[in-house]
């Protein structure tokens, strides 16, 4: 197998930086690096911001920050022998982080943003893997980093779907970002589609699930030839929702193996994003568990839309809770052959329900988590 490294200058925006990456998600984007299932990837990106914000910035600045070029991913990466009813799973190896990072409040942004209506910015100084700030004095925060995105490309059909509703939801009066131009990159035909990368969708995308650590393995369904895997919007740390909108964002440097799973989407029926680790949590002198998931799990996702209708709501955790519980139903009678009331039943003892982001509208994320140390 190859390793393959994608370089980055982290103080220059996407845009300075042609085949690098992107902004948005579309099918026509080409891929900027083309590996084998089992290759390495070493991959930089960039902060969520796209360089926007820097030690120095200051509060009142933030209302001029162009959100438009919210969030630069590294990629696509095509990877050979990915094909539509696959499942590509991404070893997350390593995330190396950088020295400086930000929490922000931006106006009519967060999970209360009718409430907290000015900007408000938290510079954090990262040294030794703890995290701190004179903006929030007497407070660290040990690190866990982790990418905020991963995904893979829709396919053309499901970026048809995934626009029409969401156009329908926003002509309802329901908090969705449709998709704009402004800031795109790449620029052209394409950003006039293609969806932005605010919410997570089938795909994944930005699902901000703080549990995507190092030693973690990730399951994309894939939608296109090659999957097109991206990623970007890595974090320090974060709580278990990124209620104010952001978490501790920063640039870092993201080691991934990527393996094709011929078939495991058609087979299990899975369309929503997944992941596992299979080992206890080996943590070093440095490091600090921000988790209570010390041991070996699988865990399902779920966005508010619809399992059957199709219907995308706005903010709905109810809507994401059920979804999450639907797949992990699936998955047990999937894997261990119990019935779907048995596994039902499964869920409401063994299961944990986490609510992985709150502001990425319209589609809120629940994971449901299962420990597999229960089992014979």
């Amino acid at each position: 197998m190859s390793t393959f490294r994608i370089e980055l200058d982290r103080h220059l925006p996407l845009s300075k930086q042609p085949n690098k990456g992107h902004n948005r998600w579309h099918p026509g984007i080409p891929p900027i690096q083309v590996v084998k299932s089992g290759d390495v990837v070493v991959m930089d990106t960039l902060d969520a911001f796209d360089c926007q914000i820097g030690p120095d910035t200051q509060a009142s600045e933030l209302r001029q920050v162009d959100l438009g070029r919210v969030h630069p991913l590294t990629g696509p990466i095509y990877v050979e022998g990915a094909e539509p009813g696959d499942i590509l799973a991404v070893d997350v190896l390593n995330v190396e982080a950088s020295s400086f990072a930000y929490t922000v409040n931006i106006p009519g942004f967060g999970f209360l943003r009718d409430s907290f209506r000015e900007p408000f910015i938290v510079r954090w100084h990262i040294e030794d893997n703890v995290a701190t700030s004179p903006d929030l004095p007497k407070v660290h925060i040990h690190g866990n980093p982790f990418m905020g995105v991963m995904g893979t490309s829709p396919s053309s059909d499901l970026l048809k779907v995934i626009n029409e509703r969401e156009e329908k939801l926003k002509s309802q009066g329901g908090a969705v970002e449709v998709p704009s131009e402004h800031g795109a990159v790449p620029t052209g035909h394409l950003s006039s589609e293609a969806i932005r990368t605010i919410a997570p969708h089938e795909t994944g995308g930005n699902v901000d699930i703080k549990q995507l650590t190092k030693g973690t393995t990730v399951y994309l369904p894939v939608y296109v030839s090659g999957a097109l895997f991206s990623a970007g919007d890595a974090h320090f740390a974060q709580g278990d929702n990124e209620c104010c909108g952001t978490a501790i964002e920063m640039a870092a440097t993201l080691t991934v193996r990527l393996r094709v799973l011929k078939g495991e989407a058609s087979r299990t029926g899975q369309r929503d994003i997944s992941f596992s680790r299979d080992i206890l949590n080996q943590m070093g002198p440095n490091d600090h568990c921000l988790s209570s998931l010390h041991g070996p799990f699988y865990a399902t996702t779920g966005i508010c839309v619809d399992r059957e209708t199709g219907v995308n709501y706005s903010e709905n955790l109810t809507s994401s809770t059920k979804n999450a519980l639907w797949n992990m139903i699936n998955y047990i009678h999937q894997k261990y052959g119990y019935s779907n009331l048995q596994a039902y039943c499964l869920c409401s003892v063994a299961v944990d329900f986490h609510v992985s982001q709150l502001p990425d509208i319209p589609n809120v994320l629940v994971s449901a988590i299962l420990p597999l140390d229960i089992f014979e």
